[in-house]
């Protein structure tokens, strides 16, 4: 409906007049009911119907009908719920969710493996008609379609061998080369050798590099390198003595075992390698630290242990930052609040193009407690030119954690000063990031790589600068754009980027800041409706404004 439905009929009139050999050409007929439906001008979206058809109903409100092809007639949308779905659902592997998506009983479980299996069918047999490699088919379907992983890559997670003896007993027809593939041993279409990947080639019978594989480097492939692991992140020896630190974690979620994974690579890198890269391979960098323990901690009013997980978080932020080896990030996907706080920290990082970065705290009713308001603060004083108002480049980066300003994409994250042109470098292709990084790390360590000063000289307003800001947001306030509880959050963050009680304007330390931060932070766990904030975004993903 998206595309139209006229689109769809020339596609396919065009393969099945072009492609007469093609053993599945039949699939490319259209129906007779469908060119009613191009008669009638029910071409999808841009026709206003087409299999659905939006109305309104008695309420007024819209209504989704769906079309009958039998009577082509449009009734109410059905929404069956299938076991096998439901079971799948929270499995964010897509390797793992694809078996259990064909390993179940039900009409659902079918549809998947008459999908796979017609699927399988049709690509094996078009090797090598369209294509000599494998890799391109899926390189193809990726790029041009958006896939995770390709048709080929969707066979080796199925497993080919148990897939072609079913498919064999179900009717579907495979290639020669496909049987002659595994007679020889060879049981996947791709391997990974020495962290380098390899594809099956039909005409060698035998596996081959994929072309440009040196220029990606997928952490995973690593696992015969790796050097230190716990149940959350791995690391990974990457070659050229560059380390690498991913973790698994639900949307890529900070919890202590990342943290300890942080800083034990950045030991590890210390005593006999370059550097360390930082990156993983989910569909996100990081969405943050693992609020659910936050919760859970302070339900129980367990502020002690609140308190030790904010300054293990800021240890790690600072291990990072203070190592003596270079330390690169290569964010990509959701990259915040913790996220975007270890990006803040890094010496370089390397953001996919596409990656929403920010710190996002005050949603759920507290400020960034893992350095990253003290990073805001120290780089405002940076900004700050001789003779001017001591808040002028404060406010900015006041508001941009005040109103959880999320920068969508790595080049918009410059203009708000999360990443630093002239020093951290953008990665057009995502794929590119961790090879990028790897060979940032390696320039870094050849430059002469010199542990950074910590700061002593960051300027901060004091008392002045304080009044300025809570007439700001008591203005806020009055004009109903915040709610009692953001000024709240609104009065501490200013009161820590302002420095505290401080009776005039003065350079602290990045301490001083950290300890004021931890300060803010932890009391706002105290607050009911911090605790209403995070228990709503752990049950619906939204924050409630309250």
């Amino acid at each position: 409906d998206v595309v139209g439905l006229d689109t769809l009929v020339k596609v396919a009139d065009g393969v099945a007049a072009n492609c007469p050999q093609d053993e599945a050409k039949e699939i490319f007929r259209i129906p007779a009911w469908l060119h009613t439906m191009i008669e009638n001008k029910w071409l999808g979206d841009k026709t206003g119907q087409g299999f659905f058809k939006k109305t309104k109903n008695a309420e007024g409100k819209s209504d989704i009908q769906v079309l009958n092809t039998s009577t082509l007639t449009y009734g109410p949308r059905s929404k069956p719920k299938f076991a096998t779905v439901e079971a799948a659902k929270p499995i964010e592997n897509l390797s793992h969710r694809l078996k259990a998506l064909v390993g179940g009983q039900d009409k659902a479980a079918t549809f998947y493996k008459k999908f796979h299996y017609g699927l399988f069918s049709y690509i094996a047999h078009r090797i090598p008609e369209i294509s000599d490699e494998v890799y391109r088919v899926d390189d193809a379907m990726k790029a041009g379609f958006g896939w995770e992983i390709g048709a080929f890559e969707s066979w080796d997670a199925l497993g080919v061998a148990a897939t072609v003896k079913a498919m064999q007993a179900d009717g579907y027809a495979l290639p020669q080369w496909i049987h002659t593939m595994l007679e020889k041993g060879n049981s996947t279409f791709y391997k990974v050798e020495n962290g380098r990947p390899l594809y099956y080639d039909v005409s060698s019978q035998a596996y081959q590099p994929i072309p440009g594989g040196d220029a990606y480097i997928v952490m995973r492939n690593f696992k015969d390198q790796t050097i230190w692991k716990n149940s959350a992140c791995r690391t990974y020896h990457l070659g050229d003595d560059v380390l690498g630190l991913e973790w698994y974690t639900k949307m890529g979620s900070m919890g202590g075992e990342v943290l300890e994974g942080i800083l034990k690579s950045i030991s590890l890198a210390e005593e006999k390698y370059k550097g360390l890269v930082i990156a993983n391979e989910g569909a996100n960098f990081s969405a943050g630290a693992n609020v659910g323990m936050i919760f859970m901690l302070a339900i129980e009013q367990d502020y002690d242990e609140i308190d030790m997980a904010i300054r293990m978080f800021q240890q790690a932020m600072m291990r990072v930052r203070y190592s003596s080896i270079p330390v690169v990030v290569a964010p990509h996907g959701l990259a915040l609040g913790g996220g975007c706080e270890i990006c803040l920290h890094a010496d370089m990082v390397v953001p996919a193009a596409e990656t929403y970065t920010g710190l996002v705290e005050v949603g759920i009713g507290v400020i960034p407690g893992g350095g990253g308001t003290k990073e805001f603060v120290l780089r405002a004083s940076d900004e700050l030119h001789t003779g001017e108002p001591d808040t002028l480049t404060l406010q900015n980066r006041f508001l941009n954690i005040a109103t959880a300003k999320v920068a969508t994409s790595a080049h918009e994250a410059y203009e708000l000063g999360i990443y630093r042109k002239g020093i951290d470098e953008i990665s057009i292709n995502q794929n590119r990031r961790i090879s990028m990084a790897k060979d940032q790390v390696i320039r870094l360590y050849n430059n002469g790589y010199v542990t950074p000063v910590q700061r002593t000289d960051i300027k901060v307003p004091g008392r002045a600068g304080l009044g300025a800001f809570l007439s700001g947001i008591n203005a806020m306030w009055r004009g109903k754009y915040a709610t009692d509880h953001d000024v709240t959050v609104a009065k501490k963050l200013a009161w820590v980027m302002c420095g505290g009680d401080l009776s005039e304007p003065a350079l602290v330390t990045e301490q001083y800041l950290l300890d004021l931060e931890r300060e803010a932070f932890l009391s706002l766990t105290g607050e009911k409706k911090t605790l209403e904030r995070i228990q709503s975004v752990l049950k619906t993903g939204k924050p409630v404004r309250n």
